[in-house]
């Protein structure tokens, strides 16, 4: 039978079949999907074969199989073993959910995610969530962010899972897609997912005032029927995103705005960092770049990333 699995809990899935039924399985064996070695072989949004065996009363499946995935977000643990994560499969874009503070989305962590989600061409919405908390000098700094990001192609989205503001707007873009919700913990994720389909009724935690971070509040990825057409899949807070996978020469064609100017520079194999006559540069001279998102490309180039996190004690790397 095939079906789509809804959650993950690492070794068991919810798997909604061809029979309209949701069953509780397990994974046959050992699993090694496109040569990925990741922690979790089988991810929420997977279309995956599997059989059902009867084990006394409580009948389970078996799954035995993977379909080719049409794509998927994956990311690098961010300590010191060289394990992958896949967040999750055959999704039709991502929203990356910001916060000023409490706790800091930084702009390494941002350009990170939008690298892989370019890489495995999926589409990223970034929310600014938390619009309702801000003071008029950090609501300048978010405009700031807003101009940048869209100034480059990416849809912003200034919403507030509290109050409802720019939730309707949010709702539209996600009619009958899949959509991932990833950020850190504490950003609001539960929150607005609430706030979109109140029926779910997801589990909310509050903002741990030591750190400035938020409680732990989802543990495991699990995907959910939206009323309005649509699925939305609620992810756990992550702390850093390491890419995966990217050769040095890729990942500048990553950066949307750097590779529209890659036809322009001298050499045809422009890394943009040490070349004469690069375009890349040259326009960051003239300000017409960001220089955060150069500092990103660096970090990635000079792989600072393997073990990127966020220290909430101190918002620099």
């Amino acid at each position: 039978m095939r079906g789509t699995v809804y959650k993950s809990t690492g070794s068991w899935y919810a798997v909604l079949g061809q029979d309209g039924q949701m069953h509780e399985c397990r994974i046959k064996g050992k699993f090694r999907v496109q040569g990925i070695k990741s922690t979790n072989p089988v991810a929420v949004g997977d279309l995956v074969q599997f059989e059902l065996e009867q084990s006394g009363d409580n009948p389970h499946g078996v799954i035995f199989d993977i379909v080719e995935r049409r794509n998927y977000m994956i990311r690098k643990s961010v300590n010191l073993s060289k394990q992958t994560q896949i967040i999750a499969a055959n999704i039709d874009q991502a929203l990356l959910l910001i916060t000023l503070n409490n706790p800091p989305t930084l702009t390494p962590f941002i350009d990170r995610f939008l690298v892989t989600a370019e890489a495995y061409d999926i589409p990223v919405i970034l929310v600014f969530n938390k619009i309702d908390c801000y003071s008029a000098e950090e609501r300048f700094e978010v405009d700031y962010l807003l101009s940048l990001y869209r100034t480059i192609g990416y849809t912003c989205l200034l919403v507030s899972a509290l109050t409802g503001t720019g939730v309707d707007e949010l709702k539209q873009l996600m009619e009958g897609k899949t959509s991932l919700v990833s950020g850190h913990s504490g950003v609001g994720k539960s929150t607005l997912i609430n706030r979109i389909s109140p029926g779910l009724d997801l589990r909310t935690g509050a903002i741990s005032m030591q750190h400035a971070q938020g409680m732990h509040t989802t543990t495991f990825a699990e995907m959910f029927d939206l009323s309005f057409g649509g699925r939305i899949i609620d992810t756990p807070g992550i702390k850093g995103f390491g890419v995966v996978d990217m050769e040095q020469d890729q990942i500048g064609d990553y950066f949307p705005e750097f590779f529209a100017l890659k036809s322009q520079c001298k050499y045809h194999n422009c890394t943009h960092m040490d070349e004469p006559n690069c375009a890349v540069k040259s326009a960051l001279d003239r300000d017409e770049l960001a220089w955060s998102r150069y500092k990103s490309y660096v970090q990635l180039m000079q792989r600072e990333d393997e073990h990127y996190r966020v220290d909430p004690k101190n918002n620099e790397e």
